[in-house]
Order: C-alpha cells, then sequence, then structure tokens
C-alpha cells in the first residue's frame, strides 16, 4: 500500500513539474504575447532594437536540421542494426555493441568539435563542390550530419535489441518455406519489429529536436531562410546565444521566453503525434 502511494506521488509530482514549467514559461513570455500580432510573431524580421521578434526562420531552422538528421539517420541506423542482429559474427556482435553505447555517452561539445573539425572543412571541400555551389560548411548539412551522429546509437541499441527479440522458430519457419536470408529479414525480423522501430525514431526525434550545443556550432546561426549548404538558427541556439546578454532591450526576455515556450509546444505536439501514429500502427500490426 506504502509503495503504491509513494509512485503514485512521484507520478503525480512529475506531471506537476511538466505543467509547471508550462505555466513559467508562458507567464514570462505573457508580454509580447499580450503586445505583438500572430502574424508579427510569425514573420521573418528578427530585429530586437527595433521591437521586431519574427519566430519563422529560428522554427524552420530547427525543422530543417531535425528532418536534414533523422533522413541521414534513420535508414543508416536500421540498416546498421539489422547488421548487427542478423549478419554480424558473434564476436565482432560482441565487440561493436560496447562502443555504440559508448558513442552515446560521449558530451555534445564532443560532437559539436568533431563537427567543426570534420564535418564543416569536408562540406565546404567536396560535398558543396561536388553539388556545384559553395558553401562555408557552418550550415544545415553540417547540423543535420552531426545531429544524426548523436542519433545513431539511441536508434541502433534499440532496433538490435527488438531484432533480437524476434523468436528463432519464426526464423526458422521462414526459412524453410524457401525465403532467403534477406527476404526472412526484410518480412519476418523488420515487419514484426516495425511498431518498435516507429518508437525508436520518436526517441531519435527527440534528441535530436532539442539538442543545443553541437548544433550551434556548426549551424551558422544566421536566422534566414535555411536551405542544405547555408546557415540556419534553431530556437535552441537562439535562447544559448542571447540569454543573459541584451535584456536592456524591451521585450528580448519575453522574446526568448516565447522561444522556449515554442519549442516545448512543438516538442510536445510531435512526440503527442508519434505517439498517436505508433498506436495506429500497432492495431493495424495486431489486427494483421
Amino acid at each position: 500500500m506504502f509503495s503504491s502511494r509513494l509512485m503514485l506521488i512521484v507520478t503525480f509530482f512529475v506531471v506537476v513539474v511538466l505543467f509547471l514549467i508550462i505555466f513559467v514559461l508562458l507567464r514570462k513570455s505573457w508580454p509580447i504575447l499580450s503586445t505583438k500580432s500572430l502574424g508579427e510573431l510569425l514573420s521573418w524580421s528578427w530585429l530586437p532594437s527595433q521591437g521586431k521578434f519574427g519566430f519563422s526562420p529560428f522554427i524552420l531552422g530547427t525543422l530543417a536540421v531535425t528532418a536534414v538528421a533523422m533522413i541521414i539517420a534513420i535508414p543508416l541506423s536500421i540498416l546498421t542494426a539489422i547488421y548487427i542482429a542478423e549478419y554480424a559474427p558473434r564476436k565482432l556482435r560482441a565487440i561493436v555493441k560496447p562502443f555504440i553505447d559508448l558513442l552515446a555517452g560521449i558530451p555534445s561539445i564532443v560532437f559539436g568539435l568533431f563537427g567543426v573539425l570534420v564535418v564543416v572543412p569536408l562540406v565546404s571541400g567536396y560535398l558543396a563542390p561536388l553539388f556545384g555551389t559553395t558553401s562555408t560548411g557552418y550550415c544545415v548539412l553540417s547540423a543535420g550530419i552531426v545531429l544524426a551522429l548523436m542519433v545513431f546509437p539511441i536508434m541502433i541499441s534499440i532496433c538490435v535489441e527488438l531484432f533480437e527479440a524476434v523468436p528463432g522458430g519464426v526464423r526458422e519457419a521462414s526459412l524453410a518455406l524457401g525465403a532467403t536470408r534477406w527476404q526472412m529479414v526484410k518480412h519476418v525480423v523488420v515487419r514484426s519489429s516495425f511498431p518498435g522501430i516507429i518508437a525508436a525514431i520518436i526517441l531519435g526525434f527527440g534528441r535530436a529536436f532539442g539538442e543545443t550545443l553541437a548544433v550551434m556550432m556548426v549551424v551558422g546561426n544566421s536566422p534566414v531562410t535555411p536551405s542544405l549548404f547555408g546557415p540556419a538558427y534553431p530556437l535552441t541556439a537562439l535562447i544559448a546565444n542571447n540569454y543573459g546578454e541584451m535584456m536592456s532591450v524591451p521585450m528580448y526576455e519575453s522574446a526568448l521566453m516565447l522561444a522556449a515556450f515554442i519549442l516545448l509546444v512543438v516538442s510536445v505536439i510531435s512526440i503527442i503525434a508519434a505517439r498517436l501514429i505508433l498506436r495506429r500502427v500497432e492495431r493495424r500490426w495486431a489486427v494483421g
């Protein structure tokens, strides 16, 4: 009885903390919300000294970097997990898996430095000319590559566990019916693990969407319309770069709090939408 009450209190505390964060951010954002129209807040003009606080370039910058990261991370993570779980020799698997777990524990500042020293020169010197354009390397693509590296270990570890959890009898039955190894993996292992793969993508998206330091170091931090080889300015970088400075500018702190509130709202909406998609997929798989 005591343990159940304790768990109820802890659960209630977590929910209260979430709503408290929402309340505090909304309260701090209210001065600018009450004086600026939605059109002004969603404009492309960010000139705090002139009282212009347009968040569109920051919202699109966040979405662009996250989208590039997930486009890179999803196929590579799933294919890597398939190889580790289905094709890699047992000794190689025992060596590789700890390194993947180690990669997940590397601080984001290290990924940021790797991006500055390796990814940025790679993009500016090789990838941009390959696509017939020029770039400083501090761009959406560089930030997406760095974020993808940070997402890899989470998605790979989850997918490997999912694939290894598929019963051996199901694999053997598929092979006994004449399926090739790849057909067995594609139609049995991956198919039966599909809802879990969606969950892994959700977790990876959450990690990529909220990352700050590594992205800030390589994305260029310029409030312009984002492009693959051009700079961007995600909401996280906006808050990290400016909070504590220029607070003498009217509405500036409120604008940054609104940026944090927008980031929180988009994150919550994305997670809820992903959960609804996952539930629908699970129901479809259960019926099938």
